[in-house]
């Protein structure tokens, strides 16, 4: 018996020194470099293209890549989302070296599709990577990073490196986030004319309102979204831009806990104007009103969150 313990106590040992060696491990690692996906390609700029992409770009990069001191898109601290460390979001002006002023449209394509840099560093998920967006979309996105809008002038303001905490380094050392694959195909847009289709093309691939409304970032299934853990039933713990720690909405059409009694006037206010029509008077950041959205098609998102299956858990909505 005595011999048991003694063999047990040294298993148990070994296992702890494994554990904590490869905790070691995963603090002192840093993000990895990996092979970029080269593409040629000249996008063509257009005055339609520029402001679409100026409307994508107002809700998907805005958020954190502007910066109110300098008004510009020269980034800043994340400080709503520090279980990922210490994170900056990138200067992304005309600069041509703070900024990505010297970035070919190829580089930015394929950025925005892998994450991956031109220099071959890969940028964790707290870069959201639009791996599904119509070819179309990104184009327009390309064409207004590279217009003259005030958001963009060339400005050197430089953010410190950041620092990837605990979290960010596991999820990268198990291979829960790495670089997405190129698409091997051209991704067209929606068909307008079918509205779930089109809502489920603006909820799923062009906004991700699925990423945050899902149970938990790092459970997100960001090649099939539909298979990702409590598909739109809220809990997702994320911060404002104090640090507060507050949870993503159940907006399934469970009619207890999510957004099944809601109308369709009262989804599109509360995505517009951050009026929520039960409870607790408005939404909070980093739920930004999303006024460049059109009813059409807020009308269209409504309409495929009526098709997702039900979720039944409550938010609490601490303020």
């Amino acid at each position: 018996m005595r011999k048991f313990f003694k063999a047990l106590l040294v298993i148990i040992i070994i296992i702890i020194v494994a554990v904590g060696g490869m905790a070691f491990y995963i603090s002192k690692r840093s993000i990895p470099k990996y092979a970029v996906h080269k593409i040629d390609i000249k996008v063509e700029s257009t005055p339609a293209r520029v402001t679409q992409g100026r409307k994508l770009a107002s809700m998907l990069c805005r958020s954190c890549h502007y910066n109110p001191k300098t008004d510009e898109f020269t980034g800043r601290e994340l400080t709503e989302a520090p279980q990922f460390g210490k994170i900056y979001s990138a200067n992304i002006t005309h600069d041509t070296t703070i900024g990505i002023g010297k970035w070919s449209d190829g580089d930015l394509i394929s950025f925005i599709r892998t994450g991956i840099k031109p220099d071959g560093q890969y940028v964790p998920p707290y870069m959201p990577k639009l791996i599904h967006i119509s070819d179309e979309d990104l184009y327009s996105i390309i064409s207004f990073l590279r217009s003259d809008d005030p958001w963009l002038k060339a400005n050197p303001e430089h953010m410190p490196a950041s620092k990837p905490g605990f979290l960010t380094k596991f999820l990268v050392t198990i291979g829960a986030a790495k670089p997405f694959d190129f698409p091997s195909h051209v991704i067209p847009g929606p068909d307008t004319t079918n509205k779930i289709a089109w809502g489920r093309y603006i909820a799923l691939y062009q906004m991700e309102c699925y990423s945050c409304h899902s149970k938990s970032f790092a459970k997100n299934n960001y090649d099939e979204p539909e298979k990702s853990p409590g598909f739109f039933g809220g809990g997702n713990q994320m911060y404002d831009v104090d640090g507060k720690e507050i949870y993503s909405l159940n907006i399934t059409p469970d009619k207890n806990t999510g957004i099944g009694n809601w109308t369709e006037a009262q989804f599109i206010d509360a995505v517009k104007s951050g009026t929520v029509p039960t409870g607790p008077p408005s939404l909070r950041n980093p739920m930004q009103p999303y006024v460049g959205l059109t009813d059409e098609e807020l009308s269209a998102i409504y309409a495929y969150l009526r098709t997702v299956p039900p979720i039944d858990n409550k938010v609490e909505r601490k303020f």
